[in-house]
């Protein structure tokens, strides 16, 4: 039986993550082209996957409304593309951070910008939420204009904090923060 779908996108399908999915995981963590922005191209070791992001994606399942991460598929063939998350900021806590990953072969595509518009869509409708931010290198321009296409606005430079990229220097920790908030009705 496959795990309950949270959202879908005309191209595109999400759904909790699974033990079985240490291995997809896995695998997109292992190009260094898309970890190039992460860890400067440096793969995440298996037991890595295994005991450190399985355990901390699964505690997000408990929330309501929604938050955590998703795995992403192709509607049409199935095929894993990558995952997307909304959970709470790890420096502005009380914000709910956009995410995303995607396996290069799905690149170019408009993927990420199709699957951040519907999660910021339902992140402050359905779901209520009062601000989304998403966080980027300044240098990773597909990054900043998914952001932008999402509905995300320029807010801020900032420096992450060295636990969050070791081993990077400060200038290499330099970010770009990127926010909406809910519009209200008066």
């Amino acid at each position: 039986m496959s795990p309950e779908i949270l959202l879908q996108t005309e191209r595109l399908y999400f759904r909790r993550l699974t033990s079985e999915d240490v291995g997809l995981l896995f695998e997109l963590d292992s190009d260094p082209e898309t970890m190039r922005f992460i860890s400067k191209g440096e793969p995440t070791p298996l037991d890595g996957v295994e005991n450190v992001i399985m355990l901390r994606v699964r505690v997000y399942y408990l929330s309501w409304p929604p938050q955590g991460f998703w795995i992403a598929h192709l509607r049409d063939t199935k095929e894993f593309v990558g995952w997307f998350h909304l959970r709470p900021d790890k420096i502005t806590p009380d914000e709910m951070e956009l995410g995303y990953r995607l396996k290069r072969n799905v690149w170019g595509r408009g993927l990420a910008t199709e699957a951040s518009r519907a999660l910021v869509e339902r992140g402050f409708g359905e779901w209520g939420y009062p601000k989304i931010s998403g966080r980027t290198l300044p240098i990773n321009l597909a990054s900043r204009r998914v952001l932008e296409k999402a509905g995300l606005q320029f807010e801020a430079d900032f420096i992450w904090n060295e636990d969050a990229l070791p081993g990077w220097t400060a200038e290499e920790r330099k970010g770009v923060k990127y926010a909406a908030r809910r519009q209200t009705r008066s």
